[in-house]
């Protein structure tokens, strides 16, 4: 009988972990994806395509609606090498989505994202987690030669 007392907090302690380490893993697969998702689409200056794309596509997790309804920030930075090939943030003057308008590289961030699991039941407070990034080079941006014309689509 007094052995309960050891197994229950036990196992609600690894139930918590499994769950903060399979979020953890999630964030960090979401984050990868938009990047990936980013480099390979239309630059657009606030990122508008790339948020909605990721908040189409939120991995199955155990606060998937956060992040499907807008409740975290999903930051999307463009960016672009200087004459010193320093990076510096990436503006396009032009068409955004065109050939003219193609950055170096992409960062996508998850901001101020907190987990609030199986502690929320009991009363807890929820986890900061820190920033999720990932920061990867723009490769097509949706541009495509064909027939000697570049092209970019949506």
């Amino acid at each position: 009988m007094s052995y309960v007392f050891l197994f229950l907090p036990l196992t609600m302690m690894l139930i918590f972990t499994a769950q903060l380490l399979w979020v953890w893993h999630s964030v960090v697969d979401y984050t990868n994806n938009g990047a990936r998702y980013a480099a390979t689409h239309c630059y657009q200056g606030a990122g508008e395509n790339v948020q909605a794309y990721m908040r189409q596509n939120v991995p199955p997790m155990v606060d998937r609606d956060l992040f499907a309804n807008g409740q975290t920030e999903i930051e999307v930075s463009y960016f672009q090498r200087d004459g010193t090939g320093e990076l510096t943030q990436f503006t396009c003057a032009g068409n955004e989505c065109s050939p003219d308008c193609v950055p170096d590289f992409v960062r996508v961030r998850i901001l101020n994202y907190q987990f609030r699991g199986l502690q929320s039941y009991l009363g807890l407070p929820a986890i900061n987690l820190p920033n999720f990034q990932t920061s990867v080079a723009v490769q097509s941006a949706g541009c495509s030669a064909a027939d000697g014309a570049v092209t970019c689509s949506q």
